[in-house]
C-alpha cells in the first residue's frame, strides 16, 4: 500500500499550505478510508509538528477503531464453530480454507463444510483445498439444501470431537432478502446441534464504499463477529477495512494478502495502519 509517505514528508519539511491539506483529505477520502477519519486526519495535520505527524496520524486512527480482543478464543475439548460469510468474488471460499490450513498447523482437528450448494465451482475448489492440506470437507449434491448440509457437518463435528467447524456459505447479494433469510435459516439449524461462535464477513479489500453497506445488510440477518479482509496487497488501498470496523463496531480479525493458502494472517492495527500509511 503506501499511499501517504510523500505527504508526511513534505509535511515534516514546510507547513502543509491549504491547497496540500485538501490534495491530502482527498487521497485519503479515495483510499476508502472514510470522510470521517480523512477530517480528523486533516485537522490533527493543522495542529501536529511535522516530525511527529505521521506516529500521531497512526495513533489517531488507530484511536477510532475496536478497542476490544481480535482472537478467535478456541477452548480445549469444546467444539467451536466459524461461519463465512459475504457476497460473491471476495474470496469466501478460499479465506475458509486458509482458515482450515492456518488452525490445523496449529494442531487443532478442523472439519469444513461446503454449503455453498448453488456454486458447484465453490464446492470442488473447497473440497480440493481439503485435499491439499488434508482437512476433511463435508459437502452434498449440487443445489442441495445448504441448511441440511450444515446440520449434517455440525452433527458430524460435535460427535466425532473435531475442535473446529468452518462452514464456507453461499455467496449472495446483501440486496436479495431471499437469500439472506436463507443465511438466517443455515445459523438457526446449525445452532439445533451446536452454538456458532464466530461469524466472520469476507470484505473485498478493492470494494471500496459499498463494502460498508454489504457488512451492515449481513450483520442484520446474522449478527457478524468480525471481518476478514482479503487482496490487501501493494496494489490495494485498504482503507474500507479500517472504515468498516469504525461504522460497524465489529471488529478486522484476518487479512488476506495474496492467493497462496498460507497468505492469511491475524489483523495487526499498527502494522496494518503504518503499511497504509508509510
Amino acid at each position: 500500500m503506501g499511499l501517504f509517505g510523500s505527504f508526511f514528508s513534505k509535511f515534516s519539511r514546510s507547513k502543509a499550505s491549504i491547497e496540500d491539506l485538501d490534495e491530502f483529505r482527498r487521497v485519503l477520502i479515495e483510499s476508502d478510508l472514510g470522510v470521517n477519519t480523512a477530517d480528523e486526519v486533516i485537522e490533527l495535520v493543522r495542529k501536529e509538528k511535522g516530525e511527529n505527524l505521521e506516529s500521531a496520524v497512526i495513533a489517531q486512527i488507530k484511536s477510532s477503531l475496536f478497542q476490544g480482543a481480535r482472537e478467535i478464543p478456541l477452548t480445549s475439548g469444546s467444539l467451536t464453530t466459524i461461519l463465512i460469510v459475504g457476497v460473491n468474488g471476495t474470496g469466501k471460499t478460499t479465506s475458509a480454507a486458509k482458515l482450515a490450513n492456518l488452525y490445523k498447523s496449529q494442531g487443532r482437528k478442523v472439519l469444513l463444510v461446503a454449503a455453498d450448494t448453488f456454486r458447484a465451482a465453490a464446492v470442488e475448489q473447497l473440497k480440493t483445498w481439503g485435499d491439499r492440506i488434508g482437512v476433511e470437507v463435508v459437502s452434498g449434491k449440487e443445489n442441495s439444501d445448504p441448511a441440511a448440509i450444515c446440520f449434517d457437518g455440525a452433527s458430524r463435528a460435535k460427535s466425532e470431537n473435531f475442535d473446529l467447524l468452518i462452514i464456507d456459505t453461499a455467496g449472495r447479494l446483501h440486496t436479495k432478502s431471499n437469500l439472506m433469510d436463507e443465511l438466517g435459516k443455515v445459523r438457526r439449524v446449525v445452532e439445533k446441534v451446536t452454538p456458532i461462535n464466530e461469524v466472520l464477513f469476507v470484505l473485498d479489500g478493492t470494494t471500496g464504499q459499498n463494502g460498508i453497506a454489504q457488512a451492515k445488510t449481513f450483520s442484520e440477518s446474522v449478527t457478524l463477529s468480525g471481518l476478514i479482509v482479503t487482496k490487501v496487497d501493494g496494489s490495494t488501498k485498504g482503507g474500507i477495512a479500517l472504515a468498516t470496523e469504525r461504522s460497524l463496531g465489529i471488529p478486522l480479525k484476518f487479512v488476506g494478502t495474496g492467493e497462496g493458502i498460507g497468505d492469511i494472517r491475524p489483523f495487526d492495527p499498527d502494522t496494518y495502519i503504518a503499511d497504509l500509511l508509510s
